[in-house]
């Protein structure tokens, strides 16, 4: 039995995913914790409820639906393009509210068209809403991780680098300090001199050399989880990142495309203009931006009253390229998030590359939302 209610209006949301043609899927409350501990981001992981079975296995209870569900597609071996719906509990640590409190949403699963699938969860978040909650007015912002690590490529930093930055994407204050360091590095700090010595000289065999003898002399290679070699490779890599600096030009641009808030209609002249006076090649993320909002006009969706946020992200790592949520117009508060997840079902063991979109509806913001009504 539920410890908290069913929301009143559960019955209206599932005739709305019947509708869309959804399959109602449930999954276990007791989820295997590794998951989430490396694909869900920092910001979720800490707020999972830990347990332990009784063979030492890591548990939770479950924090979201989207990493069960795709879980459960690939265990059931079932076949795509296939849409999932859900409704039931999640487990989260809260700074308000309840801990546990009911959550639903939409996982489409295997469609190759991705601009037009994009449009569609779009649309159902939207239609849904709107079903539930007639004549109150929403507030949609969409942004992009694909435009944003094809900005950060194609200014030419280390790998390190860019999957910092990209790691960031979506909080705005943790970017901010990592373009700060890029503008003013500081200098590694702590090494022992012979090693930084050989860090300085280039010389990996006898830096690795060097590593597996002090390893052996303090003990700390009988219980080392990383190799002498896995070390240097590390240690080569902070100093680079260290050392790098980002020229002037080059942060402006960052910072100017970070800054980019518009109605989405105006969106991709924005995008193409920026990138043309910066003399960036956007590429294939710029024509799926394009080719994304061509559907969402044809499925009649009025661009202008969305806005486009260059710097908008949301705090789940698994995410690959649209973003999105949706507000009442006026209150900060999320009722529907999502966006997509294309390497997540890869990650989890699925043997072929499944293309992945979906989002959440948050039940107790939207049942405060219908008693103001």
């Amino acid at each position: 039995m539920p410890l908290i209610d069913m929301p009143e209006f559960s019955g209206d949301l599932l005739a709305e995913f019947a509708a869309r043609r959804t399959e109602r899927v449930n999954t276990p409350v007791i989820q295997p914790a590794e998951p989430f501990l490396d694909m869900a981001g920092e910001d979720l992981r800490r707020r999972i409820f830990l347990t332990e079975s009784e063979t030492g296995a890591n548990l939770c209870l479950r924090p979201e639906f989207t990493i069960p569900v795709c879980l459960r597609h690939i265990e059931t071996a079932t076949g795509t393009p296939k849409r999932y719906s859900y409704l039931g509990e999640v487990f989260r640590q809260r700074r308000e509210g309840a801990y546990e409190f009911y959550q639903a949403g939409i996982e489409d699963l295997g469609d190759k068209d991705i601009a037009s699938a994009d449009a569609r969860v779009i649309g159902d978040a939207i239609g849904i809403l709107k079903a539930l909650l007639p004549g109150r007015k929403l507030g949609v912002t969409l942004g992009d991780q694909a435009v944003f690590e094809a900005v950060v490529s194609a200014l030419g930093l280390p790998f390190g680098w860019q999957r910092r930055l990209i790691h960031a994407f979506g909080d705005m204050a943790h970017l901010e300090a990592l373009l700060e360091r890029l503008a003013r590095p500081q200098p590694v700090t702590g090494l022992y001199p012979e090693i930084a010595g050989l860090l300085a000289s280039g010389n990996e065999a006898e830096l690795v050399s060097r590593i597996d003898r002090t390893m052996q002399e303090t003990g700390y290679s009988t219980n080392a989880s990383r190799s002498p070699a896995e070390i240097a490779r590390r240690l080569k890599e902070k100093l680079e990142l260290a050392e790098t600096r980002l020229d002037g030009t080059a942060l402006l641009l960052l910072r100017e495309f970070l800054t980019l808030q518009l109605p989405l209609a105006d969106a991709p002249a924005a995008l193409a203009g920026f990138a043309d006076a910066a003399g960036l090649k956007l590429g294939p993320a710029a024509a799926l931006f394009d080719a994304r909002l061509a559907a969402l006009a044809n499925a009649g969706a009025d661009l202008s009253a969305m806005t486009y946020r260059a710097a908008f992200g949301r705090p789940l790592d698994y995410y690959t390229g649209l973003v999105f949520e949706v507000t009442e117009a006026g209150s900060p508060a999320v009722l529907a998030g999502g966006g997509r997840f294309d390497r997540l079902l890869t990650l989890l063991g699925a043997k072929d590359h499944i293309p992945a979109v979906g989002f959440s509806l948050w039940l107790d913001r939207i049942e405060a939302v219908r008693a103001k009504q």
